[in-house]
């Protein structure tokens, strides 16, 4: 791309012109181009929210978790809980561990309506505390935290997509709850969003420029560095939800090495924990660039909702069975060049640990290997298994759910739900020719 070029594509993305994309709705998805600025002036607001708890809980998926749960690691808040799971031992052993009365549950969802969030907060309402809410206005979230009187509401930005959003009231907000130098968080990500004003000289143009010739050259694996707060976790998904449809896709794979015909290094830039802000942004931009060489709208997620769809249907109509299909020998004898394999476990997060004799064994095919858990990455990494190129070879792994956990007011528990969530996104894949299997943690 000529130096010309590259100041004429920021300088469209900046006038947002969707014609950079597929000149559809993406200008009505841009208010993060300018959140670091609108964040700054909106400080003594967020300062002002009562936080004089023991405990907080956020309690939320996606984008309203992913980019709070990297700052809580990074910063090494210990009394700051991020709830993004339906597991109903994970959910039991949270709560036997906290004083509700000295806790503050925070519901973020931008939607306000979002399965798992809403399920997480009927449980703890029915328990008992002090609730507060972050979600965009007018939301059904809204209103019942008007009806139910949560101690403060926090209005998202509409303009802003879930996972562009961590610069927003729904990344700032939880930083300010843990106490983080809020202030130069945003000024560092205000400086960055400046730099990515310029041409060539611009951060997150080069990155995103990177990205989408790499993928022009078949090297459409995103190794993303590991960093102690865990910066992928938040990228995977702002990289595959954004890029993951129509066949094509960048494929984030955080912790892999570089080296490969089909990979590229994805180099994260954080000297400072308080850089954490500009990368950020410049990931953000980054990947509005990249979506613009693969010509696809960033901004949607067209087979999200299918599994969604599915989870429904299952719990209208009965429990799921989660029953091994195929093996892991039989679908690892399936990888060919270019492929890549996608561990999806709906268990404990706290047995995550049990799954990296399983990531080895994968990475002896000499694919790339990324490891998401469910139903969190229903809301990250889902849509590009579903929409993005059919390299993927998807094993979901399964644990024993333990005793039901009842949800107040709904038909179904927790287990009932992540079991159908499991089951639902199993067909989906199937439906959509994906090469699947499913297998038992205690049978590895």
């Amino acid at each position: 791309m000529s130096s010309l070029e590259a100041v004429e594509l920021v300088d469209r993305i900046w006038a947002r012109d969707p014609t950079v994309w597929t000149g559809h709705d993406e200008a009505q998805w841009l208010g993060w181009l300018d959140e670091p600025g609108r964040m700054l002036e909106r400080l003594d607001e967020h300062q002002a929210l009562a936080r004089d708890f023991d405990d907080t809980v956020l309690l939320g998926m996606g984008g309203s978790s992913l980019a709070p749960e990297v700052l809580r690691r990074t910063f090494g808040v210990e009394r700051f809980h991020v709830l993004d799971t339906t597991h109903p031992s994970a959910i039991a052993r949270l709560d036997e561990q906290l004083d509700r009365d000295r806790t503050l549950f925070v519901a973020a969802s931008k939607s306000g309506t979002t399965l798992e969030t809403r399920c997480q907060l009927d449980y703890f309402l029915a328990r008992g505390g002090t609730f507060a809410a972050v979600t965009d206005p007018g939301t059904e979230l809204e209103q019942l935290a008007r009806e139910r009187g949560f101690a403060w509401v926090v209005s998202g930005e509409p303009s802003i997509g879930g996972r562009y959003s961590a610069l927003s009231p729904f990344g700032i907000v939880p930083a300010t709850l843990m106490d983080l130098d809020v202030r130069s968080l945003l000024e560092r990500a205000d400086v960055m969003a400046q730099w990515c004003r310029l041409g060539e000289e611009n951060p997150g143009f080069q990155l995103g420029l990177q990205f989408g010739e790499g993928w022009s050259e078949g090297r459409d694996k995103i190794c993303i560095d590991e960093t102690p707060g865990g910066f992928g976790l938040w990228a995977e998904q702002l990289l595959a939800e954004s890029t993951g449809k129509e066949g094509k896709g960048l494929v984030p794979a955080p912790s892999e090495s570089p080296d490969g015909l089909d990979r590229q290094h994805g180099r994260v830039g954080i000297d400072d924990p308080l850089d954490l802000g500009a990368e950020f942004f410049k990931w953000e931009f980054a990947t509005a660039v990249a979506g613009s060489i693969l010509g696809i709208n960033p901004f949607n997620q067209p087979d999200v909702q299918a599994a969604k769809d599915r989870t429904a249907a299952i719990l209208d109509r009965m429990d799921a069975r989660l029953e091994p299909e195929s093996s892991v020998d039989e679908l690892l004898a399936q990888a060919g060049p270019g492929d890549y394999v996608a561990i999806l476990a709906f268990i404990d997060p706290g047995r995550e640990g049990e799954l990296d004799l399983l990531v080895r064994r994968a990475r002896e095919t000499g694919c790339v290997v990324t490891k998401g858990l469910g139903p969190r990455y229903l809301h990250s990494t889902g849509q590009l298994h579903k929409g993005g190129p059919n390299t993927v070879l998807a094993l979901q792994v399964v644990d024993e759910l333990g005793e039901e956990l009842d949800i107040p007011g709904r038909k179904f528990g927790f287990k009932r739900l992540i079991s159908a969530q499991a089951a639902a996104d199993l067909d989906a894949l199937k439906e959509r020719g994906r090469r699947v299997a499913r297998v038992r943690l205690a049978d590895l």
